[in-house]
């Protein structure tokens, strides 16, 4: 607890700690107060972010950069994946599928970009494991084209109406996806782990924390990001109604970019440090993560939580933007190099989907 505490002594961005405990009173003194709880979230995912890079980077300095990056987006989705049964329980399925989208293309493009930008702006080219993101990508080009199985067929005339095949579809398609993540695990982590170790970084002398305090704090920050996202997304969605923001937009682009705030911080760090297998790890480790475990668990976790079953049948365009953004991740990531360039088309397509999404919600959401 000492070298935490003088973690925290020793840093000023982590003095806004505050807002946590503030932010949770907050929520109970006056839930009403949306626009006070929007900001009073924000600045408390921020320390809460930088605070779970410092733990994270101290774990994956003992298990190597591929596992880190497995760790902190396990954990990082952990937030998602909360946010997401929240609204289950609520019925507001357009927010969660627009949530488990938005997350997907955010990590592959947004997150991804931005690690290859700044290592890019600091390193004149970067190299990186490209078995690592082979298998990521891999894998989510797979869960995509499950993704997209339903969406297909769910329009097709010689289904009946109501017949519930749609909903039978998604569960056969969410126990195959999470098959797929365990032998993906299992492939990168056991059988053929060799092939994934990250660049050796000999000239790094820093000092990391013990394993157990950071084993400790990640687990703890998680907890309470995920809290405190919770109380981003409540009073968000009144903020949405404000500002003419559509469900699916504040699922796809808000709650996405806030859920993801503390692997952004790692992702980011890592990369200004050259340790780009570190933040591809991350970046689509996550993607992938959230297409084969995170959405088929929320299809089958909606049997329990939900109103009504929940199946993965997404709106057109959200199929078209996770296919464009896991083929165009794929195609950056095969050479194992990069230059800041390459980050900078992938958030200019981001920033496309966002704007496009904003200007042009789906139907029945504007």
């Amino acid at each position: 607890m000492q070298t935490l505490l003088r973690e925290i002594r020793d840093t000023p961005l982590l003095w806004m700690l505050v807002f946590v405990p503030v932010v949770l009173v907050a929520e109970t003194a006056a839930p009403h107060s949306h626009t006070l709880l929007f900001v009073l979230a924000v600045l408390a995912i921020v320390p809460l972010a930088a605070l779970l890079s410092h733990a994270t980077e101290a774990v994956a300095a003992r298990t190597g950069d591929a596992v880190g990056g497995l760790l902190n987006a396990t954990l990082g989705n952990l937030t998602e994946l909360i946010i997401a049964i929240t609204a289950l329980r609520a019925g507001q399925y357009m927010l969660v599928k627009a949530s488990i989208a938005g997350a997907i293309v955010t990590n592959a493009m947004f997150m991804l970009g931005a690690c290859l930008l700044l290592g890019g702006l600091r390193y004149h080219v970067q190299e990186y494991n490209r078995a690592g993101a082979r298998l990521s990508s891999g894998l989510l080009l797979m869960a995509t084209v499950a993704l997209l199985a339903p969406s297909a067929v769910a329009d097709l005339d010689h289904l009946p109406k109501d017949s519930g095949v749609i909903h039978t579809l998604s569960i056969g398609i969410s126990v195959l996806l999470i098959a797929a993540y365990a032998l993906g695990l299992l492939f990168s982590l056991k059988t053929h782990k060799e092939l994934f170790a990250g660049v050796e970084h000999g000239d790094e002398k820093e000092a990391h924390w013990p394993i157990g305090l950071a084993v400790g704090t990640l687990l703890v920050v998680t907890v309470l990001v995920a809290l405190v996202s919770e109380i981003f997304v409540e009073s968000v969605q009144k903020a949405a109604e404000t500002f003419g923001m559509s469900p699916a937009f504040v699922g796809f682009i808000i709650v996405s970019l806030v859920g993801a705030a503390a692997e952004f911080a790692v992702a980011f760090a890592a990369a200004r440090k050259d340790r780009l297998d570190m933040s591809v790890s991350i970046a689509l480790g996550s993607a992938s993560q959230i297409a084969l475990f995170v959405a088929p668990a929320l299809v089958l976790l909606s049997y329990l939580v939900g109103p009504t079953p929940m199946d993965l049948q997404f709106w057109p365009g959200a199929v078209t933007m996770v296919m464009i953004a896991t083929v165009t991740a794929s195609f950056v990531t095969g050479s194992g190099r990069s230059a800041w360039f390459v980050g900078a088309l992938l958030i200019f397509i981001y920033a496309v989907f966002a704007l496009t999404l904003y200007v042009v919600p789906p139907a029945g959401q504007g």
